[in-house]
C-alpha cells in the first residue's frame, strides 16, 4: 500500500513524556473546592472522559500515543527545527551564537494547540461523548479543536473572549468552516455570562470568565464533556511531542541548546519546547536554562503569588496551586489573546517554584516590534503569543554578543500570526499601548482566593 504521507514516520514520537515523576518534590495535588481533599476520578467525570482523567493524574514517565491520534499527528508532524541565521546576522552574531527555532505554524490550525485538540476529541470519542464546549483566548485553541471534533465527528461550542472575538472575526471563521458554534464571552446564554453583563455591560471578557461559562454548559447539558486548551497535566502531556521531536532534531545539528525559550499564558506551549530537556537536565546528563516570557499585563509568574486558586471566574473548577494573579483578574484588552489567562498551569508553576526556569515579563510594543524584526528576516510573521519568545531569543543573544560567549538559544514559535493582521495593523498605525498590572490590583484580588 502507498504511504500517503512523504515524510519519515518514525521521527513522530510514539509517546507522551509526563514530567511529573522526574520532579525533585510531587507537585501539589488538585483539591475539591467543598471538601478541601484531593480530587478524584470521580469529581473530574462530569468534565473529562476518563481517558484523559487517567493522564490528569498519572505519575507514569512515558504514555503511549494511540496509533489513531498518531496517524492525525501525520498531516503536519514532524515540525521543521530551523536555524534563524539571517536574523543572527542581522544582530550581528557570530559564529557560535546561534538562535533555533522549532516552528508549529505549520500545523492545519496554524498554532501548537492541535497537539492536544487531536488527542482530547480523540479520547472524548472513544469514551462515546457527541458534543464538546471550550473557551478560547486569541482563536487558536477553539481553531485547533474545531479541526479535531470535525475530524472525530463532535459538535463543539465555543465561548470565545470578547475582545478577541472582536480583533480576530477570522478565528471566528475558521471555527464555524469547521462546524463549530462560536459566541462571544461572556453571553446571555449563561447564569454566569448574564451576571458578568449585568455587572459591566461593557466587559472584555476573560479567559476565566469563559471558562466558566462553558463549564456551566457543559453541565446544563447532559452527555456533553468540556475540553481545555491550556494548563492542566494532560494538556501539556499531549504536548511534549514539540521537545521530544526538538530533542533528536537538535542531536542531528550539532545545536544542544544552552537556554530554552517558551511564552507562557496557561503553559502548553513552554511545556512542550522545555520538558522533554527539562528531562535531560533533571537527570544530569545537560545544563540548560529554560526561560517562560509572559506580558507585563498579565504577569502571572513574575508577579503573581503561588497558592491554591479557582481555574475561573465562576468558581466551579478544582482548586489548583498556581501562580495567579486571583481567579477574578479582568486583563487588558492587549493583542496576545492566548497569554491573557489568570494563572499558570500547576506543572510550571512547581517547576519555577523550585527554581528549574526563569520568567520574565515584556511589554507588548517591544514584543511587536522583535515580530516585525523577525518576519523581515526569516520570511514568518508569528503570532504574538509566540513573538513574546521571539524578544526574549533576541535579549539572550544580544546579552551572549556582549559578554563575548558562545551561546546556543532555542525557542518555540508556537504558531503563525496571518490571522493577526488587525494587531499588526494597529501597531504600524503607532496604537498599541503597553500596559503594567498594578500590585495593587494583584493584593486586591487575593482578597477573594480560597486559603486551602
Amino acid at each position: 500500500m502507498q504511504k500517503k504521507y512523504l515524510i519519515d514516520e518514525e521521527r513522530i514520537p510514539r509517546r507522551w513524556y509526563n514530567i511529573a515523576p522526574d520532579f525533585p518534590e510531587p507537585p501539589a495535588p488538585a483539591l475539591h473546592p467543598g471538601t478541601g481533599q484531593p480530587v478524584g476520578p470521580d469529581d473530574l467525570a462530569g468534565l473529562f472522559p476518563m481517558g484523559l482523567i487517567a493522564q490528569e493524574a498519572s505519575m507514569e514517565r512515558y504514555i503511549d500515543i494511540p496509533d489513531e491520534v498518531r496517524e492525525i499527528y501525520r498531516i503536519w508532524r514532524p515540525t521543521p527545527l530551523i536555524r534563524a541565521d539571517r536574523l543572527e546576522r542581522a544582530l550581528g552574531l557570530r559564529d557560535d551564537q546561534r538562535i533555533f527555532f522549532k516552528y508549529e505554524g505549520v500545523s492545519p490550525s496554524g498554532s501548537h494547540k492541535s497537539n492536544t485538540a487531536v488527542p482530547q476529541a480523540y479520547y472524548n470519542r472513544e469514551a462515546g461523548v457527541k458534543r464538546l464546549a471550550t473557551e478560547t483566548g486569541a482563536g487558536q485553541w477553539g481553531s485547533a479543536l474545531s479541526m479535531a471534533c470535525q475530524i472525530f465527528g463532535l459538535d463543539l461550542t465555543v465561548y470565545m473572549v470578547k475582545v478577541s472575538y472582536q480583533q480576530k472575526p477570522y478565528r471566528r471563521v475558521l471555527m464555524e468552516l469547521n462546524g463549530a458554534h462560536v459566541y462571544a464571552s461572556p453571553t446571555a446564554h449563561t447564569e454566569t455570562g448574564r451576571k458578568a453583563l449585568q455587572d459591566d455591560p461593557d466587559t472584555n471578557g476573560s479567559l476565566g470568565l469563559a471558562i466558566s461559562e462553558a463549564v456551566e454548559d457543559v453541565v446544563g447539558h447532559p452527555g456533553s464533556k468540556y475540553a481545555l486548551g491550556s494548563v492542566l497535566n494532560h494538556v501539556l502531556l499531549h504536548q511534549t511531542v514539540i521537545g521530544e521531536e526538538a530533542l533528536e532534531q537538535v542531536g542531528a545539528a550539532d545545536a544542544y541548546p544552552d537556554v530554552v525559550i517558551g511564552c507562557v499564558g496557561g503553559g502548553s506551549s513552554f511545556a512542550g519546547i522545555a520538558f522533554p530537556f527539562m528531562r535531560e537536565t533533571l537527570a544530569g546528563k545537560a545544563k540548560t536554562r529554560f526561560v517562560g516570557v509572559e506580558p507585563t499585563a498579565c504577569p502571572s509568574l513574575t508577579k503573581g503569588v503561588f497558592t491554591y486558586d479557582f481555574g475561573d471566574v465562576g468558581q466551579t473548577t478544582p482548586l489548583l496551586k498556581m501562580y495567579t494573579l486571583g481567579h477574578d483578574f479582568m486583563p487588558a484588552g492587549i493583542h496576545a489573546g492566548g497569554l491573557r489567562y489568570h494563572a499558570m498551569g500547576p506543572l510550571i508553576s512547581h517547576a519555577y517554584h523550585l527554581g528549574m526556569m526563569e520568567a520574565v515579563a515584556v511589554p507588548q510594543t517591544k514584543v511587536f516590534a522583535a515580530a516585525q524584526m523577525f518576519m523581515q528576516n526569516e520570511g514568518i510573521l508569528p503570532a504574538p503569543e509566540s513573538a513574546h519568545a521571539i524578544l526574549a531569543a533576541i535579549d539572550e543573544a544580544l546579552a551572549a554578543k556582549a559578554a563575548g560567549e558562545a551561546r546556543t538559544i532555542l525557542f518555540n514559535l508556537t504558531g503563525h500570526g496571518y490571522l493577526d493582521l488587525g494587531a499588526y495593523e494597529q501597531f504600524l498605525a503607532g496604537k498599541l499601548e503597553d500596559y503594567d498590572h498594578p500590585e495593587a490590583a494583584i493584593k486586591a484580588a487575593m482578597e477573594h482566593v480560597p486559603s486551602a
